[in-house]
């Protein structure tokens, strides 16, 4: 299974334009789609497609597939880009009977202005969760995804719905939950201007843009992840073992980012 023509669902979105800009330079036919999805706009860039990626909100997942289903091809996989994984791959194999892939960018559209630099400075892969949506029927669509992805210049990654969404929970949910939690808390410390360190300075430059820009995204991407309480209620369990004292417990659990044995990332 090979994909040489790919219909892009939301192209005019940051996403969407991402992949059709890297379409275009790996010198694949693409064709883009965005509202209003009339059957007409549909149909033509739709018929034919090897693949149909639907670069759109995951709470919309379902109904943009059942609108985009019809044009396709026998065979064409339907893909998406969500930042959950779950209830859009359910959403894509209840409006498809054809293959479906589940894809995760882990990073923004705009890759070369921040996402590509790592802690220490190095540029890092930009990588692509990829997941079957029917394990076994859809391995064939999976491995053509995983190639696609690798030529538009992005590392794939094989993982399942729920290993997702769980590890999204933590890093990105629960990164948004404490972080707006942690600043609305300052609220009631009265006036603490004058007493605002480096520190304090460089988390609030950190969190500017989740949430005066990305707030409503993530907003929607916590409730609609099944994992997220698990991840906010293991972080309340941490926050009584503080509340009683044992920040020393926390601090070493917290130190063990840096004290694992290197992985096989790390050495290549």
């Amino acid at each position: 299974m090979t994909i040489s023509s790919i219909a892009i669902v939301g192209a005019r979105g940051g996403m969407g334009r991402l992949f059709v800009n890297r379409c275009r330079e790996a010198g694949l036919d693409v064709r883009e789609l965005d509202r209003p999805l009339t059957p007409e706009k549909v149909a033509a860039a739709v018929d034919g497609a090897d693949m149909v990626l639907l670069s759109v909100p995951v709470t919309v997942t379902g109904d943009v597939a059942r609108c985009v289903v019809p044009a396709m091809k026998p065979g064409a996989i339907l893909a998406d880009v969500g930042s959950v994984k779950v209830l859009p791959v359910q959403d894509m194999l209840s409006a498809y009977q054809g293959p479906v892939v589940g894809t995760h960018p882990l990073f923004g559209p705009n890759p070369a202005t921040g996402e590509k630099t790592g802690a220490d400075g190095t540029a890092e892969a930009l990588r692509v969760a990829v997941m079957p949506g029917c394990p076994g029927r859809d391995e064939a669509a999976a491995q053509a995804v995983e190639r696609f992805m690798e030529t538009l210049g992005f590392v794939a990654f094989r993982t399942d719905p729920h290993e997702h969404d769980r590890a999204m929970a933590f890093v990105q949910g629960l990164n948004f939950v404490t972080t707006v939690a942690y600043l609305a808390a300052q609220q009631n410390a009265g006036d603490i201007e004058k007493f605002i360190t480096p520190s304090f300075t460089r988390r609030l430059a950190a969190a500017k843009k989740l949430i005066l820009e990305d707030a409503g995204l993530f907003g929607v991407l916590f409730e609609a992840n099944p994992h997220s309480q698990e991840a906010v209620r293991t972080y309340r369990n941490f926050l009584n073992v503080a509340a009683g004292g044992d920040v020393d417990l926390l601090a070493t659990r917290a130190a063990a980012w840096w004290s694992r044995e290197p992985s096989a990332k790390d050495a290549s």
